[in-house]
C-alpha cells in the first residue's frame, strides 16, 4: 500500500484541515472517491466547511444533514471502480441543533420551549461557536452509529479549525458564564415573572440592564438559559466523548496545503498544533504542486534554445507550409515568450522544492497532488487527484 492507501486502511475517521483556498475541500472528496475505489466498505465525506464545493463536485444538488450516496454510474464515468459505497452530507447547523435539543432535553415541553425561544435562534445561525460544536456533535453522532467503515472530515479553513476543537469547552463555558448567571439570577432566586419584578426593581444592574435591552430580552435570555440548564451535563459529557474520540487511535488527521509560503507556513504551525494537543498527524498533502520536469536540466536548455534560436527555429516553422505558423516573426515571438514563460515557472519550482525540503510537520506520510491544468469541479476531476493520494 501507498500514498494514504495504508493510513485510511488503519483509521475510522480522518479530519482534514488546512488554510482557505489550497484545495482542501477537493482534496477531502477525492480521498474519499479514493477510499472507496480501493479499499472498499461504506465510507462518508462530511462537509462543515459552508460552502457548497463538495456538492457540486460531487455532482449532488441539495445535499443536506442526510448523507446521500454518490450513485456508482459517476464513479464509473470517472474511470473508478467502486468495491464499496460512498456517501456525502453537509452540515446543516440549524437542523442539527433541533436534533440536539429534541434528543438531550428532559423532557418534551422543555424541548419546545427552547425551540421556540428567539435567543436560541439567533445563537443557532449566528454564533461561531455553536457551528463548531454541533460539527462534532455530528461527527460523533455519525460515528456512533457504526454504519460508516471511514468518515472522512472537511473542516473549516485554518482559522476557523482551531474554534473547532476548542469549541466544546468554550460553548460549556459560555453557559455557565458570570454574566449569564447574573441575567438569570432573579429568575433562580424566585420564580419567572414575580422574581424579575422583584429584584430588577431592587438591583442597580437589572435596572439598566432592563433600559438598555429591555425587559422582553431580558426574559428571553433568561428563560433559554435555564431551559438549557437542563441539559448541560449532558453537554459537558457530550464534549468529553467527542474529544476522547478526537484522541483515539481510530481517528488521524491530514493536513493540506501548497507549496506557496504563506499557506506552508499556516500549515506547518497547524501540524504543530496538532501534535501539539497530542492529535495523530497522519498526513500532510501538498496541493498543487508544480511538475518536476521543470526543474531539469533537460527542460532549461529547452527553454534556451527556444529563447536564443527563435529566428531560426521560427523560419524553420513557416518553411512546414502550415498556414497558422507562415509568419516566421510571430513564430519566433510565440518561442520566445514559451521559453521565457518555462524559465519563470522554473524559478517558483525551485522554490517550492526549496520549501518542500523545509518541511518540518512530524506526519507519517507526505503525498504530492499536482497542479491541474483544468479546475476540480466533477467526480472525474476529484478521480484525477485520487490517483496521486491511492497510487497504484
Amino acid at each position: 500500500m501507498t500514498g494514504l492507501e495504508s493510513l485510511f486502511a488503519a483509521k475510522e475517521i480522518v479530519v482534514f484541515c488546512g488554510s482557505g483556498g489550497v484545495g482542501k475541500t477537493s482534496v477531502a472528496a477525492a480521498a474519499a472517491l479514493g477510499a472507496t475505489a480501493r479499499l472498499g466498505g461504506k465510507v462518508l465525506v462530511l462537509t462543515i466547511d459552508p460552502a457548497r464545493r463538495l456538492a457540486d463536485a460531487l455532482g449532488l444538488e441539495g445535499i443536506g444533514n442526510v448523507e446521500r450516496r454518490v450513485p456508482p454510474e459517476a464513479f464509473l464515468a470517472a474511470g473508478l471502480e467502486p468495491r464499496g459505497e460512498c456517501y456525502a452530507a453537509m452540515l446543516d447547523t440549524k437542523q442539527s441543533w433541533d436534533a440536539l435539543v429534541m434528543r438531550h432535553a428532559p423532557d418534551e415541553e422543555t424541548a419546545y420551549r427552547i425551540l421556540d425561544n428567539r435567543l436560541y435562534h439567533n445563537l443557532t445561525a449566528r454564533f461561531v461557536q455553536s457551528h463548531d460544536y454541533i460539527a462534532m456533535e455530528r461527527l460523533f453522532e455519525i460515528h456512533e452509529t457504526g454504519r460508516y467503515d471511514l468518515i472522512v472530515i472537511d473542516t473549516p479553513p485554518t482559522r476557523n479549525a482551531l474554534d473547532f476543537f476548542d469549541a466544546p469547552s468554550r460553548m460549556a463555558d459560555f453557559f455557565s458564564g458570570r454574566l449569564l448567571r447574573w441575567l438569570t439570577m432573579p429568575y433562580r432566586m424566585g420564580g419567572r415573572r414575580g422574581a424579575r419584578v422583584l429584584n430588577m426593581a431592587s438591583r442597580p444592574f437589572y435596572q439598566m440592564a432592563d433600559r438598555l435591552l429591555g425587559s422582553q430580552f431580558l426574559q428571553d435570555i433568561a428563560e433559554f438559559f435555564l431551559n438549557f440548564q437542563a441539559m448541560y451535563d449532558g453537554f459537558v459529557e457530550r464534549a468529553r466523548a467527542v474529544e476522547r474520540l478526537l484522541h483515539d487511535k481510530r481517528t488521524t488527521f491530514a493536513v493540506v496545503t501548497t507549496l506557496e509560503e504563506s499557506p506552508l507556513r499556516e500549515g506547518e504551525l497547524f501540524c504543530e498544533e496538532l501534535v501539539k494537543r497530542r492529535f495523530h498527524l497522519g498526513a500532510l498533502v501538498l496541493n498543487k504542486v508544480l511538475p518536476p520536469y521543470l526543474l531539469s536540466v533537460e527542460g532549461d536548455q529547452a527553454a534556451t534554445t527556444l529563447c536564443t534560436r527563435a529566428a531560426d527555429l521560427g523560419g524553420a516553422l513557416a518553411a512546414m507550409g502550415v498556414d497558422a505558423l507562415a509568419d516566421p516573426n510571430r513564430d519566433a515571438r510565440v518561442l520566445v515568450t514559451m521559453g521565457e514563460s518555462f524559465r519563470n515557472f522554473s524559478v517558483v519550482a525551485r522554490r517550492e522544492s526549496e520549501l518542500r525540503s523545509e518541511l518540518v510537520g512530524g506526519s507519517e506520510v507526505v503525498v504530492d497532488v499536482p497542479a491541474f491544468t483544468s479546475d476540480i469541479a466533477d467526480v472525474e476531476g476529484l478521480a484525477r487527484v485520487a490517483a496521486f493520494l491511492f497510487p497504484a
